[in-house]
């Protein structure tokens, strides 16, 4: 989209839009712009790892990151076509296939990868994530409309008693577990069911998750209702049929075509932005924003976490990130064609990964 006219008509993710729908996302003097960062996914189901024929991919027990080894990599390129994010990359100078490493150095040491940390708008969060591998296969054959839903099935309350007791039976450290008790990605994903993966038609289960963007901005809102809001009624949530960017094209780009996970997400944000405002200004009306958030199935303590996460979350809060035991590793040389062993992290649920032969 951020191509030319050319490129735009063709885009997959215009599927089911209105020629009127398609000009807010074409026609100059109606775009709505927003930015979309895409690293790689570092997916539950990698494509990449699936399709080298050297084994040279593989997804680490201890952490759940996708790497390369350079050294075991023949540069057949397959990562390259299979991955249906295009992450990996053929570098012409080395002849090796490279990608994001999520920056596994830091991350192993607590540290934030460079582009979180870096971030000027501080809207990346990284956190850990438990979930039970044995369901990969099920979750990979459900229905585009059910897909969402099923990934955050997928993924495991870390404050479950039985999931504690399970995490230590299996020997992963107690910072691993307040790590996921703590994690920014949990309760976006999972807890308040406000970001989503990108494109999971794909079946590889992508990692990473968005949020939605919000508009139009609440003035624009109260216009469309005659001033005012109705706290009965909800009004106000009108406004997000008639945003400027199609909610059918957010659903393309962040549910498999599911609208109805994608305006879920756009109501419990406009009504975090309903609470805060009457927090902060008092033109809404007490009982019209907790009405909103009763509406969507928060409470205020919710909307104040969701606020003080988003909008001013500290260094600690937006990254929960446990230093790696590196000690405790059976670290296994990935040319053996045997998959790392070792704790969950990331995302990755502990068990024996038996050797692979081709």
């Amino acid at each position: 989209m951020g191509g030319s006219p050319l490129y735009a008509a063709n885009d997959p993710n215009l599927k089911g839009l209105s020629e009127s729908q398609k000009e807010l996302l074409t026609k100059f003097h109606k775009l709505f712009f927003f930015y979309l960062p895409r690293i790689c996914n570092h997916c539950l189901n990698p494509a990449c790892v699936a399709s080298c024929p050297s084994g040279a991919i593989y997804k680490r027990g201890e952490d759940g990151i996708v790497l390369i080894d350079q050294d075991t990599c023949r540069a057949w390129r397959f990562c390259v076509s299979a991955c249906p994010f295009k992450k990996p990359y053929y570098n012409w100078a080395n002849g090796k296939s490279e990608k994001c490493i999520f920056c596994y150095p830091r991350t192993e040491t607590g540290q934030a990868n460079a582009c979180a940390h870096a971030c000027t708008g501080r809207i990346r969060f990284v956190g850990v994530l438990f979930y039970d591998a044995d369901r990969i296969e099920e979750v990979a054959k459900t229905p585009d409309e059910r897909l969402v839903d099923a990934m955050r099935d997928i993924v495991l309350d870390p404050k479950d008693p039985r999931v504690i007791e399970e995490a230590r039976k299996q020997g992963i450290d107690e910072n691993w577990i307040a790590a996921a008790q703590n994690s920014p990605s949990y309760n976006l994903f999972k807890k308040w069911r406000i970001a989503m993966p990108n494109h999971p038609e794909f079946r590889t289960l992508p990692m990473n998750f968005y949020v939605p963007p919000l508009s139009p901005v609440i003035h624009n809102a109260k216009a469309e209702n005659g001033g005012t809001f109705d706290g009965e009624s909800m009004e106000f949530f009108n406004s997000i049929d008639k945003m400027r960017i199609p909610v059918r094209y957010l659903a393309n780009l962040l549910s498999a075509g599911n609208e109805q996970v994608v305006i879920e997400s756009l109501k419990k944000q406009m009504a975090v932005r309903l609470w805060v405002r009457q927090q902060r200004v008092g033109d809404i009306g007490d009982s019209a924003a907790k009405a909103a958030l009763s509406a969507v199935g928060l409470t205020p303590e919710d909307a104040f976490e969701i606020y003080k996460l988003v909008s001013l979350g500290t260094f600690q809060e937006r990254f929960v990130i446990p230093e790696t035991h590196r000690e405790t590793m059976t670290t296994v040389d990935p040319r053996t064609m045997y998959e790392k062993r070792g704790t969950v992290g990331f995302g990755q649920k502990k068990q024996e990964l038996v050797s692979r032969q081709w």
